[in-house]
């Protein structure tokens, strides 16, 4: 295997590792100071500028530097972690002008999807108008489809958790899948004071200005979907479609009273139970989302809960999402041509109509299934 610092890239004999420019620097960096630990502060000095980011985000670039070389954190066969130091470059180095030639006895992984598009995926940060520090991923190529935020997310977690991850690696060979962690979620910052809706619309309006979107198709997913419908009345002529899967336009707390679980009740059962594959919460969560869940896919799904967020974060996010109430009064009547589906089961709310999820939605497919 080599690096090639002037190239940029890394190399398995003839074939091209896809890693994104972070993790690269990431790995240059570890090969370099080889003969000693790296501390986290080392790290956030020469990559990230001195910019302070959480412990999350640099675990995950890690295990990114690790799977390009088909590594993982239980076998460390090249990058080592140091118990409260750091990390160190474990394999051996031989080195030629420009480059270094890496052994060990991994083999590097097979990260490219059917059609060649790479199933690598890269991960930017941005930076809202209150300071907030968004991560932002992008995989495949093709039509920007944005997936807005929902309660919980993690986007490096997501890619490689097999509860979420082969629905991303399908859209991700067909368009250009960006996704990212909204605040007090995943990569992005913890900890932060403003968790409204309208600041969760504001990270939104961030992430796709970031990237220099000017006509993109909206995935809202969940939760996600009220964003979308927002974001699509204030930007109808950037919004060029839209796909809401199991949302709603009012939260839990505003609609009619319901038999059952209320509001209040989910919230401390969520608070006790969060990233707890045995708990009454993710039993409870799993009979009505998941009612034919095996015991694996509910410890994929409280992986990617613990991975997340908080219990604290999580229950604000979710008091916020619940307490939406007021539908989008446009400007303008959008014309984006919208498909709407949902599901009987769960806590979700379930539109008699594609004009109650929407009252000025023009052109709707509405499906429920």
């Amino acid at each position: 295997m080599v690096l090639d610092s002037e190239r940029r890239e890394l190399r398995s004999g003839s074939a091209l590792i896809p890693i994104e420019p972070q993790v690269f620097d990431i790995l240059d960096f570890l090969i370099r100071n080889r003969d000693r630990v790296v501390s986290k502060d080392d790290l956030l000095t020469a990559i990230w500028g001195g910019r302070l980011v959480s412990d999350s985000a640099i675990a995950a670039r890690i295990n990114a530097a690790r799977r390009a070389l088909g590594d993982s954190g239980e076998q460390q066969h090249w990058i080592r972690t140091i118990a409260r130091k750091g990390f160190r470059f474990v394999g051996d180095v031989s080195e030629d002008v420009g480059s270094r030639s890496l052994t060990s006895g991994a083999k590097a992984p097979d990260q490219q999807a059917p059609n060649g598009i790479s199933r690598d995926q890269e991960i930017t940060f941005c930076r809202t108008k209150d300071g907030v520090d968004l991560a932002i991923a992008s995989a495949g190529r093709g039509m920007p489809l944005v997936r807005p935020c929902r309660w919980f997310t993690h986007v490096e977690h997501e890619w490689h958790n097999p509860f979420r991850a082969d629905l991303y690696h399908f859209l991700a060979d067909r368009f250009r899948l960006i996704r990212y962690d909204g605040r007090c979620n995943g990569l992005s910052d913890w900890d932060v004071a403003d968790v409204s809706f309208e600041a969760l619309q504001h990270d939104l309006d961030t992430v796709v200005d970031a990237l220099g979107l000017r006509s993109y198709a909206l995935l809202g997913i969940s939760q996600g979907s009220s964003l979308s419908i927002a974001h699509a009345v204030r930007y109808p002529e950037r919004v060029s479609k839209m796909v809401l899967h199991g949302g709603y336009a009012l939260g839990w707390s505003k609609r009619a009273p319901r038999r059952g679980l209320d509001v209040k009740t989910f919230l401390t059962l969520m608070r006790e139970g969060w990233g707890d594959e045995h708990s009454a919460f993710q039993k409870m969560l799993c009979t009505g989302m998941l009612p034919n869940a095996s015991a694996e896919m509910i410890r994929w799904l409280a992986e990617l809960q613990r991975a997340a967020s908080s219990p604290e974060n999580t229950v604000r996010l979710r008091g916020t999402f619940d307490e939406k109430g007021n539908r989008p009064r446009p400007l303008r009547r959008p014309r984006v041509r919208l498909q709407i589906s949902w599901s009987f089961q769960g806590f979700g709310h379930c539109p008699s109509s594609a004009e109650e999820a929407h009252p000025q939605a023009v052109g709707v497919r509405a499906y429920a299934g």
